[in-house]
Formats: C-alpha cells, sequence, structure tokens
C-alpha cells in the first residue's frame, strides 16, 4: 500500500492560538502513523500563494492520513487553528 504525504501551507494569524493547535496536532500525527517530514522551515516560493509556514507529513497510507484528520484528538486541536489561521492542506498518495 503506497504512502501519502499530508502537506499543508499555512499563514498564521495568531501565534498563541496557533501554538495550542501544533502542540495537539504533533500527537494526533504521530498515533496515526505521521511522521513530520518538513515542519515550518526555510522554502522558496516559485508559483502561487505564499503561505510562510509550510508542513509535510508522511502517513502509512491516504487511509491514516485520512483518519487522522477526523480523528477527534486532531479536531480538537484543530478548534484552535481556525481563525489563527490561513490554511490549504491536501493529502497526496505517493507513487509507488
Amino acid at each position: 500500500m503506497p504512502t501519502a504525504l499530508w502537506i499543508a501551507h499555512v499563514e498564521v494569524t495568531d501565534a498563541d492560538a496557533y501554538g495550542r493547535y501544533a502542540k495537539g496536532a504533533g500527537p494526533a500525527l504521530a498515533a496515526h502513523g505521521g511522521v513530520f517530514l518538513a515542519r515550518g522551515g526555510r522554502y522558496v516560493q516559485l508559483e502561487g500563494n505564499d503561505r510562510a509556514r509550510n508542513v509535510v507529513a508522511r502517513f502509512p497510507s491516504l487511509e491514516a492520513a485520512v483518519d487522522c484528520y477526523n480523528s477527534p484528538e486532531y479536531q480538537a486541536s484543530l478548534a484552535h487553528a481556525k481563525g489563527a489561521s490561513v490554511r490549504d492542506l491536501v493529502i497526496v498518495e505517493e507513487l509507488d
């Protein structure tokens, strides 16, 4: 089964609230087999909308990534990000 990448592009508008989101999101991702590959590091914007925070996590499968997003633990942390950020999030299945 192919792994999947969770890719988020984020503009943080309330650092304190977003920090609460990040504190809960990490353990929720790990509980579903997610591993961070990039989390807010250096980047170069070549096309599209610039969002200063970029996050990439790998999951064992597309289903595991979706289950993580829909989990009560992740949704509880996500409540802190709503109103504290502008986000784009996509889950992409990797090639075999």
